[in-house]
């Protein structure tokens, strides 16, 4: 299978946290998505369930940024990039 972090490397940010994004592909990875029972305590989710992020979205999924947003809002729309990211690896054909 495709490496899925390799592939997140100068991509746009799917995740698109509005007035948060930076919109800086340079500074993309993936960003795993928690999900109890499949991730947790020093354990991180496959690659497959990540979505590409810019380091300002991913500070807010991983609450390092300090915004006053919902927590479920930024779950929202981390799954919602999540679902944009695997849209365009099946496009491409990398999945």
């Amino acid at each position: 299978m495709t490496n899925l972090r390799k592939e997140a490397r100068g991509r746009g940010c799917t995740v698109r946290i509005p007035e948060v994004c930076n919109c800086n592909s340079e500074t993309v990875v993936l960003a795993h998505v928690r999900i109890a029972g499949i991730s947790g305590m020093g354990l991180k989710a496959p690659d497959l369930l990540g979505a590409w992020s810019c380091s300002a979205c991913h500070d807010a999924i991983d609450r390092r940024a300090h915004l006053d947003l919902e927590r479920d809002y930024v779950r929202l729309l981390h799954l919602e990039g999540m679902a944009r990211t695997i849209d365009q690896l099946l496009k491409e054909d990398k999945l």
